[in-house]
């Protein structure tokens, strides 16, 4: 496999940016300059006769790596990587976590300056800082931690790179104390030194005490969500400023800064992506895949599914530059050291006074609650029974459905889920990185949301779920997703922790209907999916969470069945057989209980095989193991939910009480908050930064502030839609359809200037025109009118805007439809699909039947309009209906690969113009309408046509019809939103 660049010097040269690739010291060949040039940021290698000149004080930085390059519009910004740090390693390769990134614009050399000079002096400033914090020591944090950015870095000479370099050298202050070296003997008075000469003294053991980690006593984490970090909160600018040059789309410029803010918290200070150089950590030990020569780069086998920075490092990979095609995974990664005994000691009980003997973390009864007692010992210092294993947890979060709580649930068309984590677990022994004999032991499970099509509304504590679509569409679905896992994993067990009672029942009871079909349908016994559904607060009512033991009772001879993947000397010498699937209704609280119990059932599985009793073992509490487990559950819930997992007492110390209860009612407030104002922008960034979307959903998030839900292709939707109004609305089988469209139609009939549009389905027949109006939830017609095209008077097509609230309601170019003005006769009905209506809450049914509703004369009503048509000598004529229309925009944010070369907006799906849509239908309209009347046959084409152009409301008069109130809400959700 070719080296991956360690570090990447950057700086700005006249025509682009110019970056420096330094490979290790292994790499005997020299890595080419590579220049992004301004304006298109178009990537190529260059001569070392392009470099410029980098002496000058903060004209560059050096990077830990490239995450990609972002485009929006025509604005380019690269993503460096300029923190990290070591969380584990295996096999002697260190895996680092991201806690810092930089952008540089690729617009101009001024303004790549001047964000490089920022970035100098920010580097230097926090080294200078660290190497006076490091002076302090930080010698409480435990050696797989991996506290410093240079561990595990072997990059060229200084004379090789001399010219490249920044004079920013972190950590390099060496330090040599009494304190240190009585810390480092770790004896039985090291944690006692510790205590006096560390920076964090006597608050470790009152952090023990609360169940945190090691890591946490030393570095809290930073989130997007609070202050976590308020260094890492620091260093990401509140407003970035625009390029010089900005010109384009008002949304587009409006939303960039804000959209550069969210990218570098992502990426960054949120500290959830990780990356190796040499150790691929998006295939579990028992998907590796073997690269066919050695010279496969590493981001041509990674596995796509957890490859986050794939689409924004496309333009790396197009242009042959493997050496900074760097993968980042999102997800966790943690590593913990433990010592087990083949034959524990018996430890008198008066002995635990003594101090050598004690720890001062232990509780008032004597019972050691050190974190980590075990690891304590170097490998030197053990005894013949004694070994050291390493323990690492790495949970891998698919980019497929990715995003967040309640506007990423369920499943999409495709088969996957939304929440959708791998969770590895990896046993191996200390000594595994220089002894090939070393067993590895990896077992692998999974969680993610129902596989069903559902909503759930963002604004309520405990929502109910909403099922979408037909039934056959969520089992098409639903086959696909258990087909795919079947592929990568084997056998599936499911575990579904919801209640079988309240607002979760509905939901669960359909889960087990289609997996019973499913199973059904199967061909083999080896095929079908065991189900088990746990209700996780019934049993565990009272805070009781020890009875989880009742579940792993079930399961256990299951997880037995299934095994583990075994590796010895990079070779798999078995395979896990299976995998759990474990859900609740988020699957973060629950799911993070149970898969922890899960992992802790096999590790103790693991270690009896290789004979380690864990039953038998001095220290029963494993903090080591929990803290572990409950760190990966609060990075599982802050990626998707925004803040820590619930119920992380219980995963930390194995213990429930009053405290967690009230954090949890704090967690679920903040969920609720972040659910209604934070998460909407996040989430069009997220699909932004994915390729999910194109920069146009700037545009849509803008008029909308929500980007839309792309569980089910809208364009298959709308061709199904058509297909199945036809079906059952077109009861003349001699009729013949012509042609369907969706258009946008206001929600109350026979009215044009509406608050609001509902999309509908316009059928035209060879006699008659039908408005089919469309649940697409349930896939189902809801109601419809039918007009012969021999009482069609007029249609008139243009401008149409029915909002002035955003840039993109008033282009008058985009905002078109038509009116289509008829007069109603005999033959003209409006049906109403009462089946429809029973469907939707504060509706009750009148019948199972479809209700005809004949159109029939308008006449006045009451005893005045009786008397007016008694001395009337004419019959009143029944005024003429109208239906409304308008196009839906052709342009939207949804990516098509089919047009990723498009020069004005890549990856955007083009077809006909607004105004062609209505132009085609009007014409259509037209042609069949002459047709059906007579008493036009015989006049000229000129006279006879029923086709006029004008404003149906013009721009002039939506704005006065735009109310004040309106503009202040949209004002409101703007400051709120975006």
């Amino acid at each position: 496999m070719p080296g991956l660049a360690r570090k990447v010097v950057i700086c700005a040269a006249v025509d682009g940016l110019i970056l420096q690739p330094l490979g290790s010291k292994k790499e005997q060949r020299s890595l080419p300059l590579v220049r992004i040039k301004y304006g298109d940021a178009s990537i190529s290698a260059v001569s070392r006769d392009a470099a410029p000149d980098s002496s000058k004080p903060n004209s560059s930085f050096e990077a830990f790596g490239i995450v990609g390059l972002v485009s929006v519009f025509h604005y380019n910004y690269l993503i460096s990587i300029t923190r990290r740090q070591q969380v584990a390693q295996i096999r002697g390769l260190p895996i680092y976590v991201v806690t810092e990134v930089a952008l540089t614009p690729c617009s101009s050399q001024q303004d790549a300056s001047d964000a490089i000079a920022k970035t100098s002096v920010a580097l230097s400033t926090r080294a200078a800082d660290q190497a006076t914090d490091d002076s302090s020591s930080d010698d409480e944090s435990p050696p797989e931690s991996g506290g410093n950015d240079e561990v595990g870095d072997d990059v060229p000479d200084p004379a090789t790179a001399s010219q490249w370099s920044t004079k920013v050298s972190p950590n390099t202050t060496a330090r040599s104390s009494i304190a240190e070296d009585v810390i480092s003997r770790r004896g039985s008075y090291g944690r006692f030194a510790q205590r006096w000469f560390s920076r964090s003294g006597w608050a470790m053991d009152q952090k023990r005490t609360m169940g945190l980690s090691p890591e946490q006593a030393v570095v809290v984490e930073p989130g997007p969500e609070g202050n976590k970090n308020k260094g890492a909160a620091k260093s990401v600018p509140k407003s970035f400023p625009l390029p010089s040059d900005a010109v384009g789309s008002e949304a587009g410029i409006g939303l960039l800064p804000k959209l550069l803010r969210a990218t570098q918290i992502l990426f960054g200070s949120s500290r959830t992506f990780y990356y190796s150089y040499d150790y691929d950590i998006t295939r579990s030990l028992a998907n590796v895949k073997v690269p066919a020569t050695a010279l496969v780069p590493l981001h041509s086998h990674a596995d796509p599914l957890y490859f986050w920075n794939r689409n924004i490092m496309r333009p790396f990979i197009d242009a042959g530059m493997d050496a900074l095609a760097l993968p980042l995974m999102q997800g966790f990664v943690g590593q913990r050291s433990f010592v087990v005994d083949s034959q524990p000691p018996q430890v008198d009980s008066d002995a635990k006074d003594a101090v050598e003997m004690s720890d001062f973390g232990s509780s008032k009864d004597g019972s050691d609650r050190s974190s980590s007692p075990s690891p304590a010992k170097n490998t030197a210092d053990l005894r013949p029974s004694e070994k050291k294993f390493d323990i690492t947890v790495i949970s891998r979060r698919s980019t497929k459905r990715a995003g967040l709580r309640y506007l990423r649930r369920g499943i999409d068309e495709e088969g996957n889920v939304a929440n959708s984590v791998e969770s590895e677990q990896i046993l191996s022994a200390a000594d595994a990185t220089w002894n090939p004999a070393a067993k590895v032991y990896s077992f692998v499970q999974v969680r993610g949301s129902f596989p069903l099509f559902f909503t759930q509304s963002p604004y309520s504590l405990k929502p109910a779920a909403v099922l979408q679509h037909s039934p056959d569409s969520n089992f098409a679905a639903l086959k696909k997703h258990f087909e795919g896992l079947q592929k990568r994993y084997g056998a599936l067990q499911i575990v579904n922790l919801v209640e079988k009672h309240g607002v979760e029942a509905a939901i669960g009871e359909q889960y087990e209907r289609n997996i019973q079909r499913l199973n059904e349908e199967s061909g083999s016994d080896a095929e079908k999916v065991s189900f088990e559904w746990f209700d996780f607060h019934a049993v565990c009512r009272g805070m009781k969470f020890e009875k989880v033991s009742l579940l792993l009772q079930i399961l256990g001879s299951k997880l037995e069945s299934f095994g583990s993947t075994v590796s010895v000397d990079d070779q798999v010498t078995s395979r896990q057989a299976g995998v759990l699937r474990t859900n609740c209704m988020d699957c973060l609280d629950r799911t993070n209980v149970c898969q922890s119990s899960f992992a802790k059932y096999m590790l103790d599985v693991q270690l009896k095989e290789q004979g380690f009793d864990m039953s038998l073992q001095r220290d029963q509490e494993n903090v080591w193991f929990n803290t572990l487990w409950a760190d990966n559950g609060d990075s599982i819930s802050k990626q998707y939910a925004s803040t820590g997992a619930m119920k992380g007492d219980y995963t930390r110390t194995r213990k429930r009480n009053y405290r967690g209860a009230l954090t949890d009612a704090g967690l679920s407030l903040t969920r609720l908050f972040n659910g209604m104002f934070n998460d909407f922008f996040l989430q069009t960034t997220i699909d932004f930064l994915l390729g999910n979307v194109t920069s146009f959903v700037f545009e849509e998030f803008e008029a909308n502030m929500m980007t839309k839900d792309p569980a089910m292709s809208m364009q298959k939707m709308r061709e199904q839609a058509i297909e199945l109004c036809q079906k059952r609305v077109v009861a003349d089988e001699s009729e013949e359809l012509v042609g369907g469209w969706t258009l946008l139609t206001p929600q109350v009939p026979d009215t044009v200037r509406a608050a609001s549009l509902e999309e509908a389905v316009l059928l035209l027949t060879d006699v008659a025109l039908y408005l089919c109006r469309f649940d697409w939830n349930l896939d189902k017609v809801s109601s419809f009118e039918r007009v012969s095209l021999a009482h069609i008077q007029k249609i008139k097509f243009g401008t149409y805007i029915t909002s002035t609230i955003s840039p993109a309601h008033v282009d008058e170019m985009r905002n078109v439809g038509l009116v289509i003005e008829y007069k109603p006769g005999s033959t003209d009905i409006t049906r109403v699909n009462t089946r429809s209506l029973s469907s939707n809450p504060g509706k009750a049914p009148s019948s199972d039947v479809n209700a005809e509703v004949a159109n029939k004369p308008n006449t006045s009503s009451g005893p005045a309009g009786a008397i007016a048509g008694f001395l009337s000598r004419r019959p009143q004529a029944t005024p003429p209906r109208k239906i409304a229309l308008k196009a839906l925009y052709s342009q939207t944010s949804v990516a098509d690969p089919t047009a990723a070369k498009l020069p004005n907006e890549p990856g955007a799906i083009t077809r006909l113009t607004e105004i062609q849509q209505v132009v085609v239908i009007a014409a259509e309209i037209e042609r069949l309408a002459l047709l059906s009347q007579p008493r036009l046959a015989g006049k000229k084409p000129e006279d006879a046509g029923i086709i006029e152009k004008g404003d149906i409301i013009s721009l002039a008069e939506a704005k006065r019809n735009t109310g004040l109130l309106e503009q202040l809400g949209h004002s409101i959700k703007k400051l709120v939103w975006a």
